[in-house]
């Protein structure tokens, strides 16, 4: 569900900062075919996730949780992953689709995480976004991968926690050490062994 979620989140925030009301246009996440863009009626913008993978950026430390037996619960820390997008613009000619995917970059370009009133709550991080760098080579691989028509477009990445580790109930921990139950024996001078007592000693003189 996590990929879903963060998809939604987009759509939500793209819809209220262009803005894309329901009855003007849409945002899509399909793969931008020649077939899936022949069927287009209104104005869309296109998220297309063409990569997934593990992010360089250290694994995110959870914190502790008590379960419904009272016990509390630990588990490892969750990893990091990118999600790679290509973003264009569909419209009805090339200017008002050039101004809409300018108004979509200006939104990616001055935010950096994903709004918390647009973010679900069951997300287990915050959602980075970043602009990559530009490389055409790289859409066009991407776009003819799909059957697409070569336009103009820029990827965003995506990183985010990935919740997928099991919790487990921590060990106990540990409050005392318990004291020796005897003391410890100390070696004499003549090698024996003897206990130190904690009374006061006998003294015999001699008569």
């Amino acid at each position: 569900m996590l990929i879903p979620a963060v998809e939604q989140g987009l759509e939500r925030m793209l819809r209220a900062a262009i803005p894309i009301p329901d009855v003007v246009g849409d945002v899509s996440f399909d793969p931008p075919s020649r077939n899936w863009s022949a069927q287009l009626s209104r104005l869309t913008v296109n998220m297309f996730l063409f990569g997934i993978g593990r992010s360089p950026q250290p694994p995110r430390p959870t914190a502790e949780r008590t379960n419904d037996a009272g016990r509390v619960e630990r588990r490892a820390p969750l990893p990091m992953i990118q999600l790679n997008y290509l973003v264009s613009a569909w419209a009805g000619n090339v200017r008002d689709e050039h101004e809409l995917l300018g108004d979509v970059l200006a939104c990616f370009l001055t935010t950096q995480v994903l709004p918390a009133e647009y973010s679900p709550p069951d997300l287990p991080s915050s959602v980075q976004i970043a602009l990559a760098p530009s490389d055409h080579v790289r859409a066009k691989d991407v776009l003819s991968g799909v059957d697409g028509t070569l336009r103009a477009s820029f990827e965003i990445v995506l990183t985010t926690a990935l919740d997928g580790i099991a919790w487990h109930e921590a060990a106990p921990s540990v409050q005392r050490i318990e004291a020796l139950a005897a003391p410890i024996p100390r070696a004499s001078a003549n090698g024996s062994s003897t206990r130190q007592d904690s009374g006061q000693g006998t003294s015999r003189g001699v008569g």
